[in-house]
């Protein structure tokens, strides 16, 4: 996996909207973080746009992304929102130069094209979060322009979890949004591949839909070729008949998997969602004491 070329100050850094659309004082926020880090934002023509619940058009939004990356000027992209649509632009995009795409939930399908071209990406944060936390001292910010500045993850580490399963493993860390990332599974972009530590999180998806993708790719022989799994935040679902907590459940579909599962990772849609290179290779180690992930 090749990496883009670290950020300087004075570099130009797009912002558009390749999925739903978005409040437009949130991209001009973004734009505000990013000048107040040095660097010189892009808005691209449709990032404020609407076309029903998208951004823009296909088209619209597909000439946004097209025209970032033929840009030179521009060494990161990073995305407004997720929500739905960034689907659409799979197929009819091909990123030809590697340039840091940075975003997470439905930007998980851009992950995938970049991966499938063989670039390192960022799941971070986006418009809303850079421009509600603009603080220096914010966490998930302050580490998004440290990876965009150095190249380099800062290791993630979190507390002991009871379901964790103890272990070490190292490989290429992907992942995102599960259900984003179970869509893609069976076409040419999807994003789990053998011996990865997989990263997974979700919103507002009830606990019988995540049993089923998880079941899904047990079934297709997919979670069994995994290095290990981060599982991060679940958010907004609702208990049912079956499950109180969707973390059970998960670790039961896992239970007999022999590599490590390292359990409430700050990553998902949360407040300090930390961000992490896709396609870095990591040690994942988990142990009584906690799980870290380190970029080796």
């Amino acid at each position: 996996m090749q990496k883009p070329e670290p950020l300087k100050n004075g570099d130009t850094v797009a912002l558009l909207s390749p999925a739903s659309a978005i409040d437009p004082e949130l991209i001009d926020g973004a734009a505000m973080a990013l000048r107040a880090q040095g660097f010189e934002p892009l808005v691209m023509p449709h990032a404020k746009g609407r076309s029903g619940s998208f951004a823009g058009t296909a088209a619209e939004r597909l000439a946004d992304l097209n025209t970032a990356l033929a840009n030179r000027a521009v060494k990161a992209i990073i995305c407004g929102r997720g929500g739905y649509g960034a689907v659409h632009l799979l197929d009819r995009c091909k990123p030809e130069r590697p340039v840091w795409l940075a975003g997470f939930s439905d930007i998980s399908a851009l992950h995938a094209l970049w991966h499938r071209s063989g670039y390192c990406s960022i799941h971070s944060s986006m418009a809303k979060e850079l421009t509600h936390r603009l603080c220096s001292n914010n966490e998930a910010n302050s580490r998004l322009f440290e990876i965009l500045r150095t190249g380099r993850m800062p290791a993630i580490e979190f507390g002991p979890h009871a379901l964790n399963r103890c272990g070490h493993a190292r490989g290429n860390l992907l992942g995102g949004n599960l259900a984003v990332l179970d869509g893609l599974v069976g076409t040419p972009f999807n994003l789990i591949t053998p011996g990865s530590i997989l990263v997974i999180e979700d919103i507002g998806e009830a606990i019988y839909k995540v049993e089923r993708m998880l079941m899904r790719l047990r079934l297709a022989g997919i979670l069994q070729q995994l290095g290990g799994m981060v599982v991060g935040r679940f958010t907004d679902y609702r208990p049912s008949n079956d499950w109180a907590d969707m973390y059970p459940m998960i670790a039961g579909v896992l239970a007999d998997l022999p590599f490590p599962v390292a359990f409430n990772a700050p990553i998902g849609h949360i407040d300090d969602n930390l961000p992490f290179i896709e396609g870095a290779t990591v040690d994942l180690s988990v142990t009584p004491e906690g799980s870290k992930i380190t970029e080796i």
